[in-house]
């Protein structure tokens, strides 16, 4: 029998609909097999985790304390270590990562000071690795010994406002970065000129502090964690600290750079990177397990223990978070005459 023409269309989207029925299931057959693809991959061989200075550095410490909670959860099937490549301001790290281009095996625990080597001409840029998954943020405080005349952050300020050249300061790991930040924006808040300081580089905040307790430098940044426990033991005085809010437990009695009159809210952030080319699996392997890791009891208590902030995010938050943070880095060196 004939088809009469005004009922073509109506046939037409049957015929149409009959088809995306035939095909949902097939599409969606393979979104699922994509998404288990995209998660398949895991390590088959030791893992490194890459601290970017000597033991007893703030990475250092930091990748002991993950590494602890790792064991504790059974987090891997293969064994997890740290191999620490302190120098060039993390540069040596960020090197010895990308000579395994493409292996998930290895992995840096990064920081700030990735952005601020880079943006100060000694060392490379983000783009040229995989950056994964971000940790969370740590305030940094400015410590003396102490028997030290300085008993406050103003103290500091009015001393270095009189002679810039009054106080050597010890830097950790390199100028421009966020131990240098964390007393270079307060003073320069105070009106001094941080170009004439006198500042002294060691391969790790514990090496810059050893300095300071024997003697040979006056005044060492360093991150809270840190400070409260050289503060804990006796061997320090903390001045301030560069947090919005003053932090709790030993810290509570030590007033922020802001209480004492100076705009200056400095923390070091710290983020899980991998080598270049990573493939998306391994990215994606890394991503979830970050983040069952950040979401642990075990690992809440240690964010609380060392007066740290926490801020998970998986890789595309991770990126954009970056590539802000960059922007107002290169605003503020550049301002400190550091940029390139």
């Amino acid at each position: 029998m004939p088809v009469d023409a005004s009922s073509k269309p109506v046939i037409c989207r049957a015929l149409t609909a009959v088809k995306s029925l035939l095909l949902a299931p097939l599409l969606l057959m393979m979104v699922i097999i994509g998404a288990a693809y995209a998660q398949a991959w895991k390590p088959d061989k030791p893992v490194e985790i890459i601290a970017t200075n000597a033991p007893g550095g703030g990475s250092d410490r930091i990748i002991r304390i993950m590494l602890n909670v790792m064991q504790e959860r059974r987090d891997f099937t293969v064994p997890v270590s740290i191999n620490n490549k302190p120098g060039g301001g993390s540069a040596v790290a960020y090197a010895y990562l990308n000579q395994h281009a493409g292996d998930g095996h290895y992995v840096v625990l990064g920081s700030k000071a990735l952005l601020t080597n880079n943006i100060s001409g000694r060392g490379p840029s983000y783009a040229e690795m995989t950056p994964v998954a971000h940790l969370f943020g740590e305030y940094v405080c400015v410590t003396v010994k102490p028997d030290s005349p300085l008993k406050t952050g103003r103290d500091l300020v009015e001393r270095i406002r009189k002679d810039p050249a009054a106080l050597s300061f010890g830097i950790a790991t390199s100028l421009g970065g966020p131990n240098h930040q964390g007393v270079a924006a307060a003073l320069k808040a105070g009106g001094v000129e941080v170009k004439s300081l006198r500042n002294v580089i060691f391969q790790s905040g514990g090496a810059a502090s050893s300095a300071m307790l024997g003697g040979h430098i006056d005044v060492v940044p360093i991150t809270a964690a840190f400070g409260a426990s050289l503060m804990r033991n006796g061997q320090a005085r903390i001045l301030a600290v560069g947090s919005p809010n003053r932090l709790g437990g030993i810290l509570a009695g030590i007033p922020t750079w802001r209480e004492q009159g100076y705009d200056a809210v400095v923390s070091n952030w710290r983020t899980v990177i991998g080598p270049r080319g990573m493939t998306q699996a391994q990215v994606t392997f890394w991503e979830e397990a970050l983040r069952r890791f950040s979401e642990s009891a075990e690992w809440k208590k240690e964010i609380e223990a060392n007066f740290w902030t926490s801020e998970f995010m998986g890789r595309a938050e991770t990126m954009k978070f970056i590539e802000r943070d960059h922007a107002a880095l290169k605003a503020f060196l550049t301002d400190l005459g550091l940029a390139k």
